[in-house]
């Protein structure tokens, strides 16, 4: 028989804080794990930072990979999007000598042509033509993408289909979509890892903080179905889904 008052006790990290980028809450207690890429998107950033004048970290988050890349070119900027996220970054990065900008459309990047030799972008949306326009000849965009299907078993199981807007989303295309702007293609990958979650409040914390994966989320419309997973987890140990990852290095040639 299942354990009512901890099921309880595990929805109510709904209402656990969530700020930045920062997933340590569950990460840092091994309470999600992900399964290991066969890359390092932090290990290729870090060497081409290195060879950089300036660079472009596109949706920064509240900065916290950013920050971990040091010691950096003479021009850094970092974009995000998401108004929360702003103030965060800017007191993470601007004391260590980056700027912080928020934009409101990826056609439309505050930046001059050329501005940039490197481009990093860790699954934040873009427009390939205006990467081209403000990356320099012969510089360097990097990203890592989260495909389309991502944790599509969630979707599954709770009855939510996933976004159509994103269903084309995957290596394949973004490849073609930079080839068709004249990006010259060093290194692509794709794979498609697991992710654990060893307690329902993990799920719970976890979907709170990615509101697009179940986009009307919320515990009392969905008590059943979490139930039900804590069931799972409670039976197996585990509830696992699987994500979608691609990594592209491409070269931009005038």
């Amino acid at each position: 028989m299942l354990n009512e008052k901890l099921f309880l006790n595990y929805i109510n990290d709904f209402h656990q804080p969530f700020s930045g980028w920062d997933f340590s809450y569950l990460s840092d207690t091994g309470r999600m794990q992900n399964e290991i890429l066969s890359w390092s998107y932090g290990s290729i950033a870090i060497q081409l930072v290195q060879d950089s004048q300036a660079m472009l970290d596109m949706g920064t988050g509240g900065g916290e990979f950013l920050s971990k890349l040091r010691p950096y070119p003479p021009t850094v900027f970092a974009t995000e999007a998401y108004q929360p996220n702003v103030p965060i970054a800017k007191k993470r990065l601007e004391p260590l000598g980056v700027k912080v900008v928020q934009i409101h459309e990826d056609e439309n990047l505050p930046f001059e042509n050329d501005r940039f030799d490197l481009i990093l972008n860790r699954h934040e949306s873009y427009s390939p033509k205006e990467i081209k326009r403000i990356l320099s000849d012969q510089g360097i965009f990097l990203t890592q993408q989260v495909g389309g299907n991502d944790c599509y078993e969630m979707n599954e199981k709770f009855g939510v289909p996933l976004n159509n807007e994103f269903s084309h989303w995957n290596l394949k295309f973004a490849i073609e979509e930079l080839e068709e702007h004249q990006f010259k293609i060093i290194d692509s990958r794709e794979e498609f890892p697991i992710q654990r979650f060893y307690d329902i409040g993990a799920l719970v914390y976890y979907l709170k903080a990615i509101p697009w994966q179940i986009p009307d989320f919320q515990i009392e419309k969905y008590v059943e179905t979490l139930y039900d997973i804590h069931h799972i987890i409670q039976t197996k140990g585990y509830f696992d889904v699987h994500q979608s990852r691609f990594l592209i290095t491409a070269i931009n040639l005038k």
